[in-house]
């Protein structure tokens, strides 16, 4: 059966009884880990976290009838027998991808609550919207609300090849062309403008592929494949310091699989064999 997440909002509160906990430490997710080494996302009460001491416990949503609660732990706090710390691109496939994706969810929140504590324009300090995760200023009025930065990934196909970039400190891996969208310009228009900054050709029928949240930090991926279009390749060695035309049948490594990116180029692979 498939887990539902329902969102909630300031000032909601819980019901009482067992809940999902999202304990972060330093940034790192705080977890259990059974005696056969696999991951657990805690689910207890509030009690059952003594030993960790939580601070700024926050009511996220109910996930299939549970609530699920955020909370940020001292560094300084010890971590009691059998509990782990990880960073969140470690959690993929450890636990279920609803549970994975409420602990992204959980990071954000957590570090908007502590971002938006004063106000940005005049730096009183700012007061929760009711019903939503929003703030506002008493006293000059500034309203803001957590952020989610869209970025575009592009995959340019040219026939059998695929156009892949690498950056310095990457190692062996390729991955598609990705930029920051800017004021002012459509998601298309982004995906045009960063292939021609980042390998200086032009591309066309662009297509959207799907999305996917990146809290890391507050990013949201919106992914494309377009079609080669013209131009030779010249490498931005301000993004990259290398750019080449990959066959499908000789790919090389790529990024891990929890990332859109690599979901795409698979994604292509298959469009191009005829694969379902």
């Amino acid at each position: 059966m498939a887990l539902i997440f329902q969102r909630t909002y300031p000032p909601a509160l819980p019901a009482e009884g067992l809940a999902f906990w999202f304990p972060f430490r330093k940034g790192e997710l705080l977890v259990q880990q059974t005696e056969r080494g696999s991951i657990d996302i805690m689910s207890g009460t509030e009690p059952d976290l003594a030993a960790l001491q939580p601070q700024t416990i926050t009511y996220l949503g109910i996930l299939n009838g549970k609530p699920c609660m955020a909370c940020e732990v001292s560094a300084e706090t010890p971590l009691p027998e059998n509990w782990k710390a990880l960073e969140l691109r470690a959690l993929y496939n450890e636990v279920d991808a609803s549970l994975y994706g409420i602990a992204g969810y959980a990071f954000q929140i957590l570090l908007w609550q502590q971002d938006s504590r004063y106000c940005p324009v005049c730096a009183h300090q700012t007061e929760i919207i009711p019903a939503s995760w929003g703030k506002q200023c008493p006293n000059c009025g500034y309203i803001s609300y957590p952020p989610a930065v869209p970025a575009v990934l592009a995959l340019v196909h040219d026939g059998e090849r695929v156009l892949l970039g690498h950056k310095p400190g990457w190692g062996p891996r390729y991955s598609i062309l990705a930029g920051f969208v800017e004021p002012g310009e459509s998601l298309e228009e982004c995906v045009e403008r960063e292939v021609m900054e980042e390998v200086g050709v032009q591309v066309t029928d662009i297509t959207y592929v799907g999305s996917q949240p990146w809290p890391f930090p507050h990013q949201l991926m919106v992914g494309y494949m377009a079609r080669y279009a013209g131009g030779e390749i010249r490498v931005d060695e301000q993004e990259l310091d290398e750019a080449h035309w990959f066959h499908v049948d000789e790919l090389p490594n790529l990024p891990p699989p929890l990332s859109l990116a690599r979901q795409i180029v698979e994604a292509w692979v298959k469009i191009h064999r005829g694969e379902k």
